[in-house]
């Protein structure tokens, strides 16, 4: 039962000290200037009728559009990319650059050379 009590009484005195801070966040001018610019700029929202997405479209087009697409769209395709050995007439399709075979070409002719083996790229 005491511990509750102790409990209690620490509570008390964290809750008077969040008080005092609050209260001196509140006389803070630099506070009461961007609570006041907030009140004004919702007010003003809501007198054109513009939700906080709108603002930041007509503030930063390119940002605005960039963010939203983001988050929505999927990750263009690699284009698919087909290699043909010279030596041996092996083909390989890859869309990335971690193909196996490629891997062991690029290991045994060097990166330049096979990269000159590259037949076509298809979207």
């Amino acid at each position: 039962m005491s511990s509750l009590l102790t409990k209690y009484a620490e509570k008390e005195r964290q809750l008077e000290a969040l008080k005092a801070e609050l209260e001196k966040l509140e006389q803070d001018e630099r506070l009461k200037k961007e609570v006041a610019f907030k009140e004004q700029l919702e007010a003003l929202m809501q007198e054109f009728d513009k939700t906080a997405k709108d603002v930041l479209e007509l503030l930063q087009p390119s940002a605005a559009g960039t963010q939203a697409s983001s988050s929505t769209a999927t990750r263009r395709k690699r284009k698919l990319k087909i290699y043909q050995n010279p030596h041996t007439g092996e083909e390989v399709q890859t869309r990335g650059g971690n193909q196996k075979v490629l891997k062991a070409w690029k290991e045994e002719y060097g990166a330049d050379t096979v990269e000159s083996w590259l037949v076509r790229t298809e979207a």
